[in-house]
């Protein structure tokens, strides 16, 4: 009785697994990290843009994303109509529980580029919201406002990494999200 050439099973599990560690090592270094660090927190940013939208439209109340002064990211914030006009103070602001729970902000909403080491040379650019100050806010029916009871204007936040750079639209009353890769 001849024995057929061939390879075993065992044989092909070793080389399926070695090319795929070959792969999940090389793969990063291929497509460069800071440009997948800083398309993740593009990604990072449209989604809590839209989760305030509507958790807005949800709770029937007003929620706001507050950049920070210095670029290093934003938080998400609960307003109501008393507190609508006050300026951003990270002690007493009621921001909203993050959901997933990540990355040492003890339950509040906060996304920082510099301590988020997921987000390594990831920095906010130009941030432009129509008189608004520093923030978008959607109120109890998703639009965005500028003051209670009147409609904003449109948004546009710049997202730098070390190799490219995107802008995000915001659209005005709607909230549509818009982005386009503007560097890089």
């Amino acid at each position: 009785m001849s024995r057929r050439a061939g390879y075993t099973l065992l044989e092909l599990i070793m080389v399926i697994g070695l090319l795929g560690l070959a792969a999940a090592l090389l793969v990063p270094h291929v497509v460069g990290l800071s440009r997948m660090e800083t398309q993740a927190a593009v990604r990072r940013l449209i989604s809590d843009i839209s989760y305030a939208q509507s958790d807005a439209l949800a709770n029937q109340e007003y929620r706001r994303i507050q950049f920070l002064d210095d670029g290093r990211g934003y938080a998400l914030l609960s307003v109501d109509e008393a507190t609508f006009g006050d300026p951003f103070d990270p002690e007493t602001a009621t921001y909203l529980e993050d959901p997933s729970g990540t990355y040492q902000s003890w339950g509040r909403y906060v996304v920082d580029y510099v301590d988020d080491t997921r987000y390594s040379g990831v920095s906010l650019g130009d941030i432009e919201t129509a008189g608004s100050g520093n923030w978008i806010t959607f109120d109890p029916l998703g639009g965005t406002v500028v003051s209670v009871g009147n409609p904003a204007g449109s948004s546009r936040i710049v997202v730098e990494g070390t190799d490219q750079s995107f802008e995000v639209l915001v659209t005005p009353m709607t909230g549509k999200l818009t982005v386009q890769k503007i560097d890089g």
